[in-house]
């Protein structure tokens, strides 16, 4: 539930994941439009990508696999299509680590061998290994990373749209029903079959990066 909180000190709240861009050229309008799009992003892109990276890192980190979990590192830096989305999930990763480190708890080799990936860990490396380090069961840790990331696009929502408290609710109980059938498609995913195919959020990255004025770093 920790790992969740928008309140854990990784910056996530500086990000809209390409919402704002959506926004921008009239993509997204409204609950409805916003409530759609993220759906689709939750399972087009997080449950075939992100989560799945955290279902294989999780096992890689439990097992002292760093080959493993270097391989799903750099899987991750090389799919991500624009220097904005490589910068979050560095600057995530970075940050997750920093705080492993100084959480005043015993020292975990395994906190060094991540923040020994280059050339940085990325968000859902380090994530996994927070996760790992809780002793909560895979599915759990896949839940958690799942909610945190609807939260955080929900209050995304409600500034980029803009939105009111009510909408960005009903939004977040949308992508809740939906969390656990995504978190479920993560973790059967082989190797093989994990993609991160979204051009569109691409295409939109890319704008956001030379859009004039904007609110979210991604």
């Amino acid at each position: 539930m920790w790992l969740a909180s928008p309140a854990l000190p990784v910056g996530g709240f500086s990000y809209s994941d390409v919402l704002e861009s959506a926004v921008d050229v009239g993509r997204v309008q409204g609950e409805a439009q916003a409530g759609a799009w993220l759906l689709d992003q939750l399972h087009l892109s997080l449950a075939r990508s992100d989560l799945a990276v955290v279902s294989k890192a999780f096992k890689a980190w439990l097992r002292n696999d760093l080959a493993a979990v270097t391989e799903l590192n750099d899987w991750v830096g090389a799919t991500r299509e624009t220097s904005e989305l490589r910068q979050q999930t560095e600057q995530m990763g970075r940050s997750m680590v920093e705080w492993l480190k100084n959480r005043g708890e015993p020292t975990d080799a395994r906190v060094a061998q991540a923040q020994g990936l280059l050339p940085a860990p990325t968000w859902p490396v380090a994530f996994a290994l927070a996760a790992a380090q809780t002793g909560a069961p895979l599915r759990e840790a896949l839940l958690s990373f799942a909610f945190g990331w609807a939260e955080n696009m929900a209050q995304a929502a409600l500034k980029a749209v803009p939105l009111g408290q009510r909408a960005g609710q009903r939004i977040l109980a949308a992508l809740m029903a939906d969390i656990p059938a995504a978190v479920d498609h993560a973790a059967a995913l082989m190797d093989s079959e994990r993609q991160a195919f979204t051009p569109m959020l691409a295409i939109l990255s890319a704008q956001h990066e030379m859009q004039y004025s904007r609110l979210f770093r991604s």
